[in-house]
């Protein structure tokens, strides 16, 4: 006999944002997640291999009714075959905040959530209200570069996520009108766009005050937390406050 309560789908997550947006939202819904789902602490449930190498016999004996994906994160052959073997898969675009909160809506309700959450609500009024950072000197928006990696370095380009969140703090990426998305470039090229700031998120390179600043001399430089620049879920509630504080502190 049914007790009346609504039973909620077997989700298992290939991306730590949705992970965490998931088992906030929906505690008990998340069956299995990659290895790099750190969010919350302490989250049990099955592994499942890495983003860009997932264990598909896996994923399939846990018996999920959605898998969620994204089409940056995920490989287009790993959710073919999940889709092959009879799993309904749910793949994400987010390219900006806007495009980030509507997905963040549409996952949770494909997950069972009732109603909008209310960390969802918190996120998009603490966005709407972001004051931008302090301007340059000649009294334009802040210019910055943003390296994601290093050996060989690799940059924000155009049509990113976190060159979204920068641009709405008043931060303007110096190679957001480049035509790749994640540019490799020569360090010397980078040196010599001369920004403002070199932006250095410790994700998915983990940059760190002796692994980053040194190889841009006389830049300021601004170590930010990789998860509140790059990740779509509850921490951007807090991000605008947290990175617009970083980038601040860096640029006195």
């Amino acid at each position: 006999m049914s007790d009346g309560t609504r039973s909620l789908p077997r989700v298992v997550s290939l991306v730590p944002s949705l992970t965490e947006a998931v088992a906030v939202t929906l505690p008990g819904a998340l069956v299995g997640a990659t290895d790099w789902c750190s969010h919350p602490a302490g989250l049990a449930v099955a592994r499942i291999g890495g983003t860009k190498n997932p264990d598909v016999a896996a994923i399939t004996a846990l018996r999920p009714d959605l898998v969620l994906a994204n089409e940056e994160e995920n490989r287009a052959p790993d959710l073919a075959a999940l889709r092959a073997a009879g799993i309904d898969v749910l793949v994400t675009a987010i390219r900006t905040l806007d495009e980030g909160l509507r997905e963040l809506e549409r996952v949770l309700a494909a997950c069972g959530a009732p109603r909008r959450p209310r960390w969802l609500d918190d996120a998009e009024a603490a966005w709407e209200a972001v004051t931008p950072v302090r301007p340059a000197a000649d009294g334009g928006p802040l210019t910055a570069v943003v390296p994601i990696w290093r050996r060989p370095w690799m940059v924000l380009g155009r049509d990113t996520f976190a060159g979204d969140l920068l641009a709405r703090l008043g931060v303007r990426n110096l190679y957001g009108d480049h035509p790749e998305r994640y540019p490799r470039l020569p360090l010397d090229d980078l040196r010599a766009a001369a920004p403002d700031l070199v932006v250095l998120p410790d994700e998915p390179y983990r940059f760190t005050r002796d692994d980053g600043p040194e190889a841009f001399p006389g830049t300021a430089a601004a170590l930010v937390d990789g998860r509140l620049l790059t990740w779509y879920g509850p921490s951007l509630a807090e991000a605008p406050r947290e990175l617009a504080r970083a980038l601040r502190a860096a640029h006195r």
